[in-house]
Order: structure tokens, then sequence, then C-alpha cells
């Protein structure tokens, strides 16, 4: 049977998101998983990795590349450290050094000005970046030594802190954190901006001394974001507010969408499969990449109708049916489609074939 879902990987360093889609195919190939031709199984990933970032890849498998879309378009959660004192090209540890400074804040200056990074801010994307310009990637333009002109666009930090783990947890112990809960709510919504009051008193909960006044060469932050949104320039942005210039030196996704480190597997883990594990242990089922969504459950001839791409009657619908908007059409728990509720009518966005 073809197998239909999402693998969430801990990406390591160094691997590009393609390169994962590739490991996840050949382990798919070894099991015997993977078919051929028509019948040949499809892989994607939910969202860029860049090689030198680490965490949660959502790799969708099957019917679950329909959704790939939406993953995309989820809110994401990084923690990733800014080194002071030094600006690259690429803005990460990868490029050359472009800009100096000595000049190195202190937490109290950090704290401060993080406020100003929260909620809807505008922000110039890094040149090295996929982003096309005039249907060329400007990664490829800036490589070659042309000059790159990036726009300006919209973006939205639902929330932004200094980490300060707890002794003995790992990135996960995020998800738990208030920083975390600063980041849920309605999709799209933009939470309130922290103050810098807040901000002191979370540093100040942190078990180990903070301090206040040293000059520190690098910093590390947990951000909550918008779709389109650049750690490294965001990084940048706030090198340049506090005085200074930096460049990212660590970034770790702990959160695309529903999916956390939780539900990650290493790369070790994702190889036990083309050597015969079942991939039902690693497998997480499609309608987990929907949990934002409420589901109902159809009669076998509405299920019907909607595979076969027909518009329903909300009326005709038994029960509570969901309110106007995205829901999970489901068949015996087992997904049918995704559908959209509108003015009364029931139509596919989305249709599985399982």
């Amino acid at each position: 049977m073809k197998p239909h879902g999402w693998i969430i990987l801990d990406k390591p360093l160094e691997l590009g998101s393609t390169q994962a889609v590739g490991a996840v195919k050949r382990n798919l190939r070894e099991a015997g998983l993977l078919g051929k031709g028509k019948d040949k199984t499809k892989v994607g990933h939910g969202g860029t990795l860049d090689p030198l970032a680490t965490g949660v890849l959502p790799i969708a498998i099957g019917e679950a590349t329909k959704l790939c879309g939406r993953m995309l378009d989820a809110s994401k959660i990084y923690e990733f450290t800014i080194a002071f004192g030094s600006e690259t090209e690429t803005l990460d540890a990868e490029g050359g050094v472009s800009e100096t400074s000595d000049h190195l804040p202190t937490l109290a200056e950090v704290n401060s000005i993080l406020p100003q990074f929260t909620g809807p801010i505008e922000q110039i994307p890094p040149k090295y970046s996929a982003l096309k310009i005039d249907g060329k990637r400007a990664y490829d333009l800036a490589r070659a030594g042309e000059a790159v002109e990036m726009k300006m666009r919209e973006v939205a930090i639902y929330a932004l802190s200094i980490s300060s783990p707890l002794e003995g947890e790992d990135s996960d112990a995020y998800e738990q954190s208030e920083l975390a809960k600063l980041g849920e709510g309605e999709r799209g919504s933009v939470q309130p901006n922290p103050s810098p009051t807040r901000l002191g008193q979370q540093a100040a909960k942190s078990p180990f001394p903070l301090p206040q006044g040293e000059r520190m060469d690098s910093v590390t932050l947990v951000a909550n974001v918008s779709k389109g949104t650049y750690i490294r320039s965001l990084a940048r942005d706030i090198a340049r507010a506090l005085g200074t210039v930096g460049h990212v030196s660590m970034l770790r996704r702990t959160k695309a969408g529903p999916f956390t480190l939780k539900h990650a597997i290493s790369l070790d883990k994702l190889n036990e499969i083309g050597k015969g594990a079942d991939i039902k242990d690693y497998l997480l089922p499609l309608e987990a990449g929907l949990d934002d969504i409420p589901a109902f459950d159809l009669t076998p001839d509405q299920a019907r109708l909607l595979r076969q791409g027909q518009v329903l009657d909300e009326q005709e619908l038994i029960g509570n049916p969901p309110n106007d908007g995205l829901f999970l059409a489901t068949e015996d728990g087992s997904p049918v489609a995704l559908a959209e509720l509108v003015v009364g009518t029931v139509k596919v966005v989305r249709g599985f074939n399982f």
C-alpha cells in the first residue's frame, strides 16, 4: 500500500532541503514503497531550510504533498544566534565579512530593542536568497557579481525574546514557553507587542545570571514569525539598530505549522526505513498537517459527490456543520478533501485520492 502522510525530519547541518527529499525517496525506494511511473509516490517538503540551518523540516509523502502550499504559508518558530561585530555577504557564517564594528551591545540594550521588531515590520531580504529577480535567482546573480537590488517586504513577527532555556531542557521546551503562547491565536493575526518591561521580566526568570550591563559578542533569540520572514535579515537589522553589525551564526527551526521537534526524527532514524523498519513508526497521518481547521464527517453519498468534484448544500450535512471557511471533509474518519463552506455551499479545495 502506498504511504500517505508526513515525515518530520530534524534536518542536520549542511544537508539541503532538496537533498532531504532525496533521502526520503531513497529510503522509500529501498523499502519498495516508492513505486514507478504513474504509480510513483510523490515526495515534497513544506518549507526550505538553508544548509546551515537545522531543525524541523516537514516532508510530505503521497497525498500529503497537496498540502505543501499550506505548510509554506504556516507560521514558524526559530532559535537563532546573532554574532555581533561582523556582517557577512550572505548574512550568515558562510559568506565573507563585508563590514565590521568594534561596538558590542549589552543584554539590556538588546531587551530594549526587541519590541521594535515585534508585530508587522518591513525587511529587505538577503541578496543571497532564492527570490527571483527578472526570472533569475537572487543568489545566482549575487554569485555572478551582478548588482542585486532587493525590494522591501512586509512580514509579521508574532513574538520575539531572548532565549534562556531552563537547565536540562532541550529546544522543544520552547513550545511550552510564554513565547510560543504569544504566537498562538488566529492565523494571520499579529499578536500584541511585548513591552520592554515584560521582556526584562522574562530575562530575569532565567536560571542563569544575565549580565544586563556586560558587553556581549553574541545573543540567542527565539522568534515566532510569519511566512516570508528572513531570519538573516532580522538578525542584520537588530544588530544595526543596536549600533553595530552582525550575522547569524546558528539557526534552528523548532516549529513549522503544527509540527515541532517532538515529531522530528534524525537522519539515522530515516535510514532505518530503507533497512526494513515499518514506515508507520515514523509517518504522521495526512490530517496532522491540518490540525488548525475543524474536521467534519460526511455520509458515504456525500463523500462520493465530493470526490467527483460536485458541490454540497450545507443543509444536506447531518449534525452540526463547521462555520464558514476551510474544513477537513472525512468519511469514517478518513480524509476525503480539504473543503470550504461559503454561504451555505461546500466546495472542494483539494481532493485526496487514497
